[in-house]
């Protein structure tokens, strides 16, 4: 799914829950202490497909481990993003010198509760999703949109970026939205993404890439 939201600069491998065959190498299980097992098998599918995509763009596949944040670390020269949820799990990664940065995100196609919706959803947001077209939770693809956000923006910023701090507008006929941010971002961070997603398969995903040559216009 996630691989027709992005453009061809960007590997991604992504399966329909755990692969069987796949394998979390020693300095990756490392990170995990004692997890149990359905955490072991969701990070090592995970962890795979990150491997089989940087293959996938001719980049070396060793260990990834993890950051303070627990965000992935990629090797020199590369750019990437992880996502994995109930039944499904993506990686996408590409070379620096084409694209800025990448974010991905994968949910289950299910409404988000009222509390929850408050805490994530700017007022214009659920404003707008109370009169958006019926048959998609739109709650929770905002959600996804400002996860894919703020994986694209922690790279490059190294900082926390609060769901109320950027503004993100729907476009249903495109399968697009635009994501603004409200906060003044550092040099070179745009302080707007685009990104793409699609509803299919009881899940929602959404993509962002930055691609270098838009970054630099």
């Amino acid at each position: 799914m996630i691989e027709r939201l992005l453009p061809p600069e960007v590997g991604v491998v992504a399966v329909p829950g755990d692969d069987l065959d796949a394998f979390a190498l020693p300095e990756e299980l490392a990170l995990l202490g004692g997890a149990v097992a359905p955490r072991l098998a969701e990070f090592a599918t995970a962890r795979h497909c990150a491997r089989l995509a940087l293959r996938r763009i001719g980049a070396a596949d060793g260990p990834i481990l993890r950051g303070p944040k627990r965000e992935p670390i990629w090797p020199a020269g590369v750019v990437g993003s992880i996502t994995h949820c109930t039944g499904y799990r993506a990686a996408a990664v590409a070379h620096a010198g084409d694209v800025l940065t990448i974010g991905i995100d994968a949910e289950p196609h299910e409404k988000i509760g009222d509390r929850v919706v408050e805490r994530i959803l700017r007022d214009e947001e659920r404003a707008w999703v109370a009169t958006a077209p019926a048959g998609i939770h739109w709650d929770r693809l905002i959600f996804s949109a400002k996860e894919s956000v703020y994986k694209a923006w922690f790279p490059l910023t190294r900082r926390w970026l609060g769901f109320e701090e950027a503004h993100v507008a729907i476009d249903p006929a495109a399968g697009a939205f635009e994501a603004r941010l409200l906060i003044e971002p550092p040099a070179g961070v745009p302080a707007t993404f685009h990104g793409r997603y699609m509803v299919a398969n009881a899940l929602v995903v959404t993509a962002i890439a930055v691609l270098r040559h838009d970054a630099q216009a």
